[in-house]
């Protein structure tokens, strides 16, 4: 009897201890740093609110170079590369047609695809609230340094809310858009496809150039200055707002060179400082060199983490 018993007992202890043993396995994600996904989605978003903010610069040079979206030829932006123009007019609009097939000017980016920009016959972009509308059909953009890609569908527009042209700013002082995307259609390279929304105000200054100040729109409970938000590729909500304005300077060849974004929604809240170099201190302007952010958070046991990457 004594030794049934014994037998009970033991098997008892054996299921408790399989029992604590399955339970601490389940909280295990809890208590990880989440290293992996905090780092590609700042690198997402990096990417894509660079690729956005492209293609809102590109449709400012093919107006401005425009004189029936625009009012008057005089582009300060530059050309396109690697890229065909084709106009028209119809039921009342005006677009052109771009079709990507190369590398960007500046030889770090990939493009194929095509972009419709379009306005209103009556309205020319110059004037104040002129909104274009911009349909993006399997724009795919590869970043040349790690042959990563994305692949970006959908409609967004841009406002310009103060009106006036880019080509006037030396004598003007500021232009100020609005960009709006909803429901914009993002491919990762991994083959997953999530939905992302935007909302920016970039005002453009001339200080040696052109300079373009961004700051987020957007407003969720107490969260303000959202420029995206929507799910990542891991499949986890997020929001991602702009805490210090992230600046793009011409004389440092049209780079991001400042700025501080916080990702929400995460296991961790998680700020990711912009222009700065490999060691994570801010940077010179080197044109053509190599930017870095800085993504910071702290893991569930309180230690500070720190990821830097290229971008």
């Amino acid at each position: 009897m004594q030794s049934k018993i014994r037998l009970i007992a033991a098997a008892t202890l054996i299921m408790a201890v399989a029992f604590i043993s399955c339970k601490k396995t389940d909280t295990t994600p809890a208590t990880a740093d989440n290293t992996t996904e905090i780092a590609a989605q700042a690198d997402d978003q990096s990417n894509v609110s660079t690729q956005v903010d492209a293609i809102a610069n590109d449709a400012n040079v093919v107006i401005e170079g425009n004189a029936a979206f625009n009012g008057k030829i005089e582009n300060a932006l530059g050309t396109l590369c690697n890229a065909t123009t084709v106009a028209d007019s119809s039921n009342g609009i005006r677009k052109i047609t771009v079709t990507y097939n190369g590398l960007s000017c500046s030889g770090n980016r990939l493009f194929t695809g095509v972009v419709v920009i379009s306005i209103p016959l009556a309205t020319h972009f110059k004037d104040v609230g002129a909104v274009l509308t911009i349909n993006i059909q399997n724009l795919k953009i590869t970043r040349i340094k790690d042959n990563k890609s994305i692949t970006v569908n959908g409609t967004k527009t841009i406002t310009n809310v103060t009106g006036g042209r880019i080509a006037d700013l030396a004598t003007r002082g500021t232009i100020t858009h609005t960009i709006n995307g909803s429901d914009l259609s993002i491919t990762f390279d991994n083959g997953t496809s999530r939905t992302w929304q935007v909302a920016k105000k970039r005002v453009f200054t001339f200080n040696n150039g052109i300079v373009i100040t961004t700051t987020g729109t957007h407003t969720e409970g107490a969260v303000t200055g959202i420029s995206e938000w929507g799910t990542n590729r891991f499949g986890n909500a997020f929001v991602t707002a702009i805490s210090q304005p992230l600046v793009i300077r011409q004389d440092c060849n049209f780079r991001l060179v400042s700025g501080e974004v916080t990702h929400g929604k995460l296991i961790a809240d998680v700020v990711v400082i912009f222009g700065l170099n490999a060691a994570g201190e801010p940077s010179a302007c080197p044109g053509t060199g190599t930017y870095y952010f800085k993504a910071i958070w702290k893991a569930v046991n309180g230690q500070t983490k720190t990821v830097i990457l290229p971008y």
